[in-house]
């Protein structure tokens, strides 16, 4: 939510604080008088108060004023609904009770779960988190789906009125549920993170408030399931691909590979808290994909250079990945591995089997590169300009521009 409001007036630390606090507001305002669908509204209209009045007359407790306009304006539209007349006179008495002081708890992980409730989809499940907690807008959360945002808006609403229908509590899943609505909300964390720090569209190659959220909530889930391996590998795999963050661009913003990032700028304190993670989790028990990728990612942040990287290992728990949850991505930086551990040739053979990432530029921009390495020049230049044409961001497409520039075009 509050990745649309806020305007040109307000400063990064102004959308952070909405950003960190719309899930917990509206977690106060759903546990207290119910309404998901209806409540979702009301404080997406608080938060835009709250860019338009904040500014000039800063309250002393935005969270508490943040509840109380929601909670006024989730009468306001209850009262307007004439079907809905004795829920809005429940409303409407509750919300001019004396109400004792709001409670500075952190409802957002009731929240996450409330959104992962067996009564949606799968795809339901991600797409309301990822609005209604992550905060990313119903175009974003279209494009993480690859649909239109139209059909992103119908599907969203069918969520919001599949859980009013339920009468769902606002309360912790029962034990027997927590294990699969865990596993979902941890893949919703997961795609918030990959859109904060490598985003699908716009003029910027990474936005650090989604990332930052999605590493808050993953800390807040770790808290309350300390013994949930993956929950503690995925929290552990953001700490160390985030603590890179800083070295990724330039200082006009382009984008630095990480063969090229100066690694004196990685976040040392993450990368340390990311490593003592993952290596308590990966002795318990059977790795899941979320410890495989943190082994992956400690091994990159350990090297102290690009040459020391220890290929041969990262190839192998790729090898183990591929088994535990195949996919075509995974597919794609295995074949990476493979390149940088036996050669490009070795790599390029595994390219060719990835037919399903044809529209997407990472696969010609790994082809280019490993072209590139092998000598293969007009072709790599050509794999490069590809690239460029479907990548979404713009720092992408000018590196990857930039990339084919240093290759003479054969046809000049």
């Amino acid at each position: 939510m509050p990745a649309t409001v806020g305007g040109g007036a307000w400063s990064g630390s102004d959308q952070a604080l909405l950003r960190e606090l719309a899930p917990q507001v509206l977690g106060a305002v759903v546990r207290r008088y119910g309404h998901f669908d209806t409540a979702e509204d009301a404080v997406q209209e608080a938060l835009l108060a709250a860019a338009r009045q904040w500014p000039h007359d800063p309250p002393a407790d935005p969270r508490a004023w943040l509840i109380a306009v929601a909670a006024r304006r989730l009468t306001d539209l209850l009262r307007a609904d004439q079907a809905r007349r004795r829920r809005e006179e429940t409303v409407f008495r509750l919300a001019h009770e004396v109400q004792p002081e709001v409670a500075q708890t952190d409802d957002s992980l009731v929240l996450l779960f409330m959104c992962c409730h067996p009564a949606l989809g799968p795809d339901a499940q991600l797409a309301l988190t990822l609005r209604a907690v992550g905060g990313l807008s119903t175009a974003e959360v279209a494009r993480a789906f690859l649909v239109p945002e139209a059909t992103m808006t119908r599907r969203i609403t069918r969520a919001k009125q599949r859980i009013k229908a339920s009468g769902l509590p606002f309360a912790p899943p029962p034990p027997a549920e927590r294990a699969a609505r865990t596993a979902v909300v941890l893949h919703v964390l997961y795609l918030i993170f990959n859109e904060g720090y490598a985003a699908t569209r716009g003029e910027a190659l990474q936005r650090p408030d989604l990332a930052g959220e999605a590493i808050r909530l993953a800390r807040l889930v770790h808290r309350l399931l300390p013994d949930d391996l993956e929950a503690a590998g995925l929290l552990a795999l953001m700490l160390l691909t985030d603590a890179r963050r800083e070295a990724r661009t330039a200082p006009d913003g382009s984008l630095v590979p990480m063969a090229e990032q100066d690694r004196t700028r990685w976040n040392a304190e993450q990368i340390a808290e990311g490593i003592a993670l993952i290596t308590a989790t990966l002795p318990r028990g059977v790795p899941g994909a979320y410890q495989l990728q943190a082994a992956i990612a400690a091994l990159h942040d350990e090297a102290a250079t690009a040459a020391e990287t220890d290929w041969p290992q990262i190839v192998a728990l790729y090898e183990l990945l591929l088994r535990r949850a195949p996919g075509p991505m995974v597919a794609l930086n295995h074949a990476v591995a493979v390149a940088m551990a036996r050669g490009p040739l070795a790599g390029l053979a595994l390219l060719d089997a990835l037919t399903s990432l044809d529209a997407d530029h990472r696969l010609h921009a790994v082809r280019a590169h490993l072209l590139e390495m092998s000598g293969e020049l007009a072709a790599a230049r050509e794999s490069y300009l590809r690239a460029a044409s479907l990548a979404g961001t713009l720092p992408q497409r000018r590196y990857l521009n930039a990339r084919a520039g240093r290759i003479p075009d054969p046809r000049a």
